[in-house]
């Protein structure tokens, strides 16, 4: 599998995220700070996800593509735009309840966008960041449903208590 990178744009408030090839952990801190530089401009209008060149997704990536359907209904009530034709990503954002907070379309002719993406400046993140960002993802899949829920539960719970331990550890050695 080609490895990831996630490309981004904007063109009048409408942001562009194109996710090519695998994309996992590694690309998904700078990809958080994105997301929140995004929410803060004035002139926000809605995402478009292009999954067109998009081989895999992460659990992590997509508790962020979730993270940002969250966020844009609570700004505007509108549902973000993913653009896919591949059956097996398409089975997976189904399974996982994402036909409920975006709106899926595989017309492989679907160029909702104008806008230009270009590749986000991806850091490897410190193993805190990591282990933060994949247990905020992972609370976001749980909040989307049971089933999720259900699915994540020891995860989530084996890295907060990972998270307690090394926090006590830390507080110990100071």
């Amino acid at each position: 599998m080609q490895s990831g990178q996630i490309m981004v744009g904007d063109h009048q408030g409408i942001y562009v995220v194109k996710l090519v090839g695998d994309v996992r952990l590694n690309l998904c801190t700078s990809f958080d700070n994105f997301i929140d530089k995004m929410f803060s401009h004035g002139e926000f209008r809605g995402v478009v996800f292009d999954m067109h060149e998009t081989q895999g997704v992460d659990s992590t990536t997509l508790g962020l593509m979730a993270k940002i359907a969250f966020r844009c209904a609570e700004r505007h009530g509108g549902k973000p735009l993913v653009l896919c034709e591949d059956r097996g990503l398409l089975h997976l954002l189904d399974s996982m309840g994402f036909e409920e907070l975006m709106d899926i379309s595989s017309d492989a002719d679907n160029d909702a966008y104008h806008a230009e993406p270009a590749p986000l400046n991806c850091n490897a993140p410190d193993e805190h960041t990591a282990r933060e960002m994949v247990l905020e993802a992972h609370r976001v899949l749980m909040s989307m449903n049971e089933k999720n829920a259900e699915t994540f539960r020891d995860l989530v719970h084996a890295l907060e208590t990972e998270q307690a331990a090394q926090s006590h550890k830390s507080v110990a050695n100071h």
